[in-house]
């Protein structure tokens, strides 16, 4: 098992998960701080794993269905000895086995992802094959909200009720956002639990960034998976976007944005030492960042990105006025 709490291991994969996404430039830093919790409790007090050994037949199956959030799986096979830390520095570039989505060609990775809508339905094959051949092992899927609107991922719910495959455990990283707005905005989904229920799913609705709240749900999967209904459990974990550094909380800007030079490295990085755990090191700025760059009035940050706020309405008939008067009607007529 880890050789971290998940208190230590979460922290680790948001400072990673900052380092990484500023030397490469990527992107999805937001989704990777709301994931970072339940990510560190699977593979501090859920998982079995030997990272000294991949592919031991034994082992739990794990997929981030999620595949943009990437380095935060990274992270944690990193700091659990599947390879060195320092190729964490090589995330996003140019030869790199560290890809934006998440990779195979790493150890401890049993499936690529990024293709939203496929994680579900590979983990449930793979518990399907498990109960075939009377395996023990459990295969936990984590999936984005925003996911959770593709077909392909409730033909796998559907599936996993009507075989029973009270072996697998999907859990949901619920942070509300995705794409360019609230979920809500983008197209609603709640009473997100009735409808797991309605397809056959035990069901736990839960704070998501909270680790005691997180290892209690992973418990009762195992004592839901000794009742004679054999149902498949879903975790619903209600997260905040960009948890753990306060300007990218619930702001859908930090989905595809990275933290550039300046303050908003210089920031990141300094809140998440304030909240640094004992017993971790930082083998980036281990001391912080003694003089920081500040943001000032003139910087984007703490406003409303989504897209229902900042889209104009009135822009096509704009641009048809400035078309009209250039005398051009093509983009009049595309639009």
């Amino acid at each position: 098992m880890s050789k971290w709490t998940s208190e230590q291991l979460a922290w680790k994969i948001r400072r990673h998960g900052v380092e990484m996404t500023h030397l490469s430039g990527g992107s999805h830093i937001g989704a990777i701080m709301s994931v970072a919790d339940i990510v560190a409790v699977l593979y501090t007090d859920v998982l079995n794993y030997r990272s000294e050994e991949p592919k031991w037949k034994d082992r739990d199956r794990f997929i981030l269905s999620k595949g943009h959030a990437g380095a935060a799986i990274y992270a944690a096979l990193a700091e659990n000895g599947f390879f060195e830390v320092e190729e964490l520095k090589t995330h996003y570039q140019n030869g790199s086995r560290l890809s934006g989505h998440v990779s195979h060609h790493l150890p401890g990775v049993d499936f690529s992802t990024g293709s939203l809508g496929h994680g579900l339905s590979a983990g449930v094959g793979m518990a399907y094959a498990a109960k075939k051949d009377g395996k023990n092992h459990k295969v936990y899927v984590v999936l984005g909200d925003g996911e959770c609107d593709e077909g392909s991922v409730w033909e796998a719910v559907l599936f996993a009720n009507h075989f029973r495959l009270n072996n697998l455990v999907a859990i949901v990283d619920h942070n509300h956002m995705q794409s360019m707005d609230f979920q809500e905005n983008t197209l609603e989904i709640e009473d997100f639990g009735s409808k797991w229920r309605a397809f056959g799913w035990n069901v736990t609705g839960i704070n998501g960034n909270n680790h005691q709240e997180l290892k209690d749900a992973f418990k009762k999967t195992e004592e839901n998976s000794m009742e004679p209904s054999h149902k498949p459990t879903v975790i619903i974990a209600n997260t905040i976007k960009g948890y753990g550094v306060s300007f990218m909380r619930n702001d859908i800007l930090w989905h595809y944005r990275f933290p550039h030079d300046g303050w908003e490295y210089d920031c990141a990085v300094n809140e998440l030492h304030q909240s640094k755990p004992e017993g971790v090191d930082d083998p980036y700025t281990p001391d912080g960042i003694e003089n920081p760059v500040l943001p000032t009035h003139q910087d984007d940050i703490n406003n409303d990105h989504t897209f229902s706020y900042t889209w104009n309405p009135t822009y096509p008939e704009q641009m048809r006025r400035v078309d009209a008067q250039s005398g051009s009607g093509e983009r009049e007529h595309k639009v």
